[in-house]
């Protein structure tokens, strides 16, 4: 079955590439504005690598941990990321630009993932998906809803490790670019 977009999400990493580049080039950090700005990077960073440590991919289907709490805690990771980026950059160009990417590919790139959980899952992610919201969290949890203990193992097999070192490289670079600057 294909999903309406599915062809243009498939761009969505490759464009990430120049688009950042654009951001870092708008920057106009500041020291305190890369600060704040870390403060979100870092809890975009933990909630992206808790998930990974309970992902399975095409093992089982996640629903422990974050997963427990919303059905894709990658992207609210991204999203918080983001958030960091904007805030250190001190842009508004910049904070256009990355919600007009997120706008325009998240939301295709969510229901396509949608359709192949269904797919391979079936009623136990149409039980999942009534029980747990699409993006943002819900703080509470049912009773019963705990799972598995996060997996370091996991985490490096997913290669989360990779948004981690991305994202000390930005903020290096915006550091270096608001020492320059003064």
């Amino acid at each position: 079955m294909s999903v309406p977009g599915q062809a243009w999400a498939r761009w969505r990493v490759p464009l990430g590439y120049p688009i950042g580049l654009a951001c870092v080039l708008l920057a106009r950090p500041t020291m305190a504005s890369v600060a704040a700005g870390s403060a979100f990077a870092l809890l975009g960073l933990l909630v992206r690598g808790v998930a990974a440590g309970h992902l399975r991919r095409s093992e089982a289907l996640a629903d422990t941990g974050p997963y427990a709490r919303t059905r894709n805690p990658l992207y609210l990771g991204s999203a918080l990321l983001a958030l960091g980026f904007v805030v250190a950059s001190r842009s508004w160009i910049v904070a256009i630009v990355l919600a007009a990417y997120f706008a325009v590919f998240y939301p295709m790139v969510m229901r396509r993932e949608e359709a192949d959980l269904r797919a391979h899952y079936g009623a136990a992610f149409e039980e999942y998906a009534r029980r747990v919201p699409l993006f943002l969290p819900r703080l509470r949890l049912r009773a019963g809803a705990g799972g598995t203990e996060f997996s370091l193992a996991q985490y490096v097999r997913n290669r989360e490790y990779k948004a981690a070192v991305g994202a000390v490289a930005i903020l290096a670079i915006l550091s270096a670019m608001a020492l320059w600057r003064k």
